[in-house]
């Protein structure tokens, strides 16, 4: 093979052609592999919630991997067993079904929706309703779900049992419901669509609707979950419980898991063979979970998210005061934070990543700031004036 050939990566192009590689982290760190060194602020979209290498999750790791890997869900699997009860000591659910991967939590959410239906005999409610601007995935069913349209395009073929509603109207939503409305899917912060909090009012009515209608409410949290909003999910920060809630990306802390979890009365419709994973819950992913949580839920951790937010947010307003003819606003919850720009933000993710500082782009000319829960104040300042010195040669 000659050396020109060797430069052609062999991996499908859909994430473009980066350039940028690491191969190491520790804390809110990473390594690239000319030696230098990046905050991270994007943690692999919202995965890395301890960070890298946190030594907790690495001793979990570590003896899990000399124990059992993998089993079938044939067998009982204790590490996933403790993990389900954790959530459902933590959350308002009863029962848990666990994946790799936040798509797949929502396609599991979606298909116990309709099952429960069909189980309790009303067969003919099977169309869910989801909002615009959402993200729900890249499965054929989650993109369906959301029918974004640079997201769905050559991909979809008839609406595939769903309908959308324009963000924040509840007459349209109203209109659209009909006696083969089955559930209404929500991001209670939006991620990819643009850092967004629901307003609680907003999410009330949605659930008014949901009794009123006999409907079933579903919580994506994939990005929002896992102590990211300063609770353990965000509906407790925004007091509206959902009937179905899919978690995933920091569950984990960087090991692939996901889940969805409801209560006993909707999870009865899911009979021995109606769904299923290969790898779901298997014994290194829960026992990397386990650790997370046991960390996350520990005294104290959530209250310092909550304080060390705060912190970032007076930064961060500070600058939106200083550069108004850039900045429009800041928005988010806990550390998933929006920093709005009047036009394209890439400039500022680019100029950032050249400063050694890592930030992800998200809708409507959103910058997200990701950190590790666990980011320390000294961090926090170190980012806030690499990005201050970014909007100063922007300007």
């Amino acid at each position: 093979m000659n050396s020109s050939s060797q430069k052609i990566s062999a991996v499908m192009r859909n994430y473009g052609d980066p350039k940028l590689e690491f191969i190491a982290g520790k804390g809110s760190y990473l390594t690239s592999t000319s030696g230098e060194k990046y905050l991270d602020f994007t943690t692999g979209i919202a995965v890395n919630s301890l960070g890298h290498c946190h030594p907790k999750l690495v001793t979990a790791l570590q003896e899990q991997s000399e124990q059992l890997w993998h089993s079938s869900n044939l067998y009982r699997i204790s590490q996933a067993e403790s993990l389900a009860k954790k959530l459902i000591a933590n959350t308002f659910a009863d029962r848990v079904f666990f994946c790799n991967s936040g798509t797949e939590a929502i396609e599991a959410g979606i298909k116990i929706i309709r099952r429960y239906f069909f189980h309790t005999g009303h067969q003919q409610k099977n169309r869910i309703i989801a909002l615009t601007s959402s993200f729900h995935g890249r499965t054929l069913g989650a993109l369906a779900l959301a029918n974004n349209p640079t997201q769905a395009k050559g991909f979809l073929h008839g609406d595939g049992g769903f309908d959308q509603v324009e963000y924040g109207n509840v007459d349209e939503l109203k209109r659209t419901i009909t006696d083969k409305t089955a559930g209404i899917v929500i991001e209670p912060i939006q991620g990819e669509g643009g850092i967004r909090v629901a307003m609680k009012d907003y999410l009330a009515e949605i659930k008014n609707l949901c009794e009123i209608n006999d409907l079933l409410l579903f919580f994506d949290e994939v990005q929002s979950g896992v102590g990211r909003s300063g609770s353990l999910y965000a509906y407790q920060e925004l007091g509206i419980q959902p009937d179905l809630l899919a978690t995933a990306k920091g569950l984990g802390g960087g090991i692939p898991i996901g889940a969805c979890i409801t209560t006993e009365s909707i999870a009865e419709a899911m009979t021995p063979g109606t769904h299923g994973s290969t790898f779901g819950g298997n014994p290194l992913a829960a026992a990397a979970a386990n650790a997370v949580l046991d960390e996350i839920l520990s005294p104290n951790f959530l209250r310092e998210v909550k304080n060390n937010s705060r912190y970032l947010f007076t930064k961060l307003e500070t600058l939106l005061g200083q550069y108004p003819n850039l900045l429009r606003d800041v928005n988010g919850m806990g550390f998933m934070v929006g920093l709005g720009f009047h036009e394209d933000a890439s400039e500022v993710v680019k100029l950032a990543e050249e400063e050694k500082l890592l930030l992800v782009k998200a809708g409507r000319n959103y910058i997200r700031l990701l950190p590790p829960l666990n980011i320390s104040i000294a961090e926090i300042d170190e980012a806030i004036e690499i990005i201050e010195r970014c909007l100063q040669r922007c300007s």
